[in-house]
């Protein structure tokens, strides 16, 4: 049973932890904030004890909650043999924390970014390991979705790779590679997608509901596109376009004020409860 570690206690970081904890491996969760990591043990339990519910196993909670460490100290992933790192979206941050992990970790530890837009090769050339890291773009919600993005960086090494392939395996996943570029695949394509639904709630074209439900009607989205938004994180998405609005330097990723303004007020969609629409707790803990 290897010890993986998971840098980031979000909604990410928690699906991270709890399909890695359900594949059998013991992983220790940091979040320097102990609030994030109560509410985040709070979300394991809850998720946990409902999977079954959602098409997933019978789950031994006890079990699966002893196989999980939370601390707010970074140290403790000094031995793990894989680091999920899943912070926001900004490069400065997460260049700080893969700095330190640099420092912390055995030099065969290997580093995963999951990143929804930023380049891996940037990521990997802050380290002095860059062969030991890859990229792999998570959908969420984490264990219920079973295919991801697999990004090497130009220096990726295929040892590396092949491991993480294994432990993509292990955790039920079907990895597509994809080169590395600003936004890969999926993201080059939503991100545009999300900022002009978006841009059109903005200008008064339509609401929130009227743009998705064009979507689930004509095109058979199972989610409109400012669902998906209010799923992901507003404020995740206005970080990924301004990352590809920076990367490209190409007016056609302007992000739309209207994504600024609710990041801001914190209207950051289902984990905050309130986004383009409104959630209940029950429903934005999900």
């Amino acid at each position: 049973m290897a010890l993986m570690g998971v840098v980031g206690m979000g909604v990410m970081g928690v699906g991270v932890a709890q399909n890695l904890a359900q594949a059998g491996h013991r992983v220790v969760v940091m979040d320097r904030s102990a609030d994030i990591l109560e509410k985040g043990r709070g979300l394991l339990a809850r998720n946990f004890r409902m999977s079954h519910m959602f098409g997933g196993p019978r789950i031994d909670v006890s079990a699966m909650m002893n196989a999980i460490t939370l601390t707010a100290d970074l140290g403790e992933l000094a031995t793990a043999e894989i680091v999920v790192e899943n912070i926001t979206e900004n490069f400065e941050l997460k260049r700080d924390v893969y700095q330190r992990l640099d420092e912390i970790c055995a030099p065969e530890t290997l580093f995963v970014a999951n990143t929804s837009a930023i380049p891996i090769t940037k990521l990997a050339g802050v380290t002095r390991r860059p062969a030991q890291v890859a990229g792999v773009h998570f959908m969420n919600p984490v264990p219920l979705k079973p295919v991801v993005e697999l990004i090497p960086g130009y220096h990726t090494s295929p040892e590396t790779l092949d491991r993480v392939r294994t432990l993509l395996k292990e955790m039920g996943k079907q990895p597509i590679q994809v080169k590395d570029a600003c936004g890969f695949v999926s993201n080059r394509v939503l991100m545009l997608t999300v900022n002009e639904a978006a841009y059109l709630v903005y200008e008064g074209t339509a609401t929130a509901d009227q743009v998705d439900e064009v979507f689930r009607g004509c095109f058979g989205h199972p989610m409109g596109p400012l669902e998906t938004a209010d799923l992901i994180g507003v404020d995740t998405i206005l970080y990924s376009i301004q990352t590809l609005y920076e990367n490209f330097a190409d007016s056609k990723y302007r992000p739309c004020p209207l994504l600024a303004q609710m990041t801001d007020a914190g209207l950051h969609g289902r984990k905050s409860g309130q986004g383009f629409y409104t959630y209940n707790r029950l429903t934005a803990e999900a």
